[in-house]
């Protein structure tokens, strides 16, 4: 499993009963979690004294009850940056919304540390590289932090004008508002077919797609119908000269194998490279053990 340790801002304190117990820097959060089905003993007061915490309901969705957390925060996350001397932290702002979610996925820090460090060796290598990533389904991001952090031109994709105003929004707080990104409020298949047409090729390729979804003018997607012909489009924007391609999932039936066989036979096969896939992970300092959070495959050009 790939472990995302590094974090001093966020920690998941304990889990049970279908939920999960998350330090948030000083906010304590109670969430629903699926993956949790075993009933260990709730030991941690804070279990009883959170800030927030989600009640999901019987007939679906839920609601939340604060006790002390502000309209929005934010957490920072250190990272080894190239672009900005001396910058040695991602931040994020935080804001408990709809279906249990705040904003960010810390478990995806094991995904940013990968790909950064493969972009920072490259521009320690050849610092007139222009390195060009694609970051599809890119939420508020993290992702896309992360690349222009360590020296990447990034594209941003987001089918929600929302999700990429609070992805600017954290490249403020993070100190990249001048970095290279281009921002699109835009369902992600169509906007690689553009790219295909106009010629364009990344040396990275982020994809991190919804189980089920809707684009901007109400495009259906759904992950076990969808992905691996999206995977086959988007393979005609790899470069000549590629670092990597990630894909990310959370849907339980898409096991990390099924994803590494995909990026095998339509990545691998035709541009070279080494696939690997495993599960990502959170640590839980009750425990010392793991809690699971989907799933992840990379090729390594």
């Amino acid at each position: 499993m790939w472990l995302a340790d590094g974090w001093k801002d966020y920690e998941v304190l304990d889990c049970s009963e279908g939920e999960k117990l998350e330090r948030w820097g000083d906010k304590i959060l109670v969430r629903p979690d699926p993956q949790v089905i075993w009933k260990t003993e709730k030991r941690d007061r804070l279990w009883n004294n959170f800030d927030g915490h989600y009640h999901r309901s019987n007939k679906g969705g839920g609601e939340w009850e604060f006790r002390n957390v502000p309209d929005k925060w934010h957490i920072d996350y250190k990272f080894e940056s190239r672009r900005v001397p001396g910058e040695k932290k991602l931040s994020f702002w935080l804001q408990p919304f709809t279906f249990k979610h705040t904003g960010l996925f810390p478990e995806q820090a094991v995904n940013w540390d990968f790909f950064g460090k493969l972009i920072a060796d490259e521009k320690a290598k050849n610092p007139e590289r222009e390195i060009k990533v694609l970051n599809l389904f890119a939420y508020t991001g993290g992702a896309t932090l992360a690349a222009a952090a360590a020296g990447a031109s990034v594209t941003h994709v987001d089918a929600s004008k929302g999700m990429v105003s609070w992805a600017k929004d954290n490249a403020v707080l993070s100190g990249l508002s001048d970095a290279p990104v281009r921002y699109f409020v835009d369902d992600c298949v169509k906007l690689v077919e553009r790219e295909i047409r106009r010629g364009n090729r990344y040396d990275g390729i982020i994809m991190d797609p919804p189980s089920y979804g809707r684009g901007p003018k109400g495009e259906i997607w759904k992950i076990e119908d969808s992905v691996y012909d999206f995977i086959k489009l988007t393979e005609r924007l790899v470069s000549d000269k590629p670092l990597f391609f990630l894909l990310n999932s959370y849907t339980t039936g898409l096991q990390p194998a099924v994803m590494k066989y995909m990026l095998e036979t339509e990545i691998v096969k035709k541009h070279g490279g080494r696939a690997e896939a495993d599960e990502i992970g959170l640590p839980v300092t009750s425990t010392g053990l793991v809690l699971p959070c989907g799933a992840s495959a990379r090729i390594v050009f």
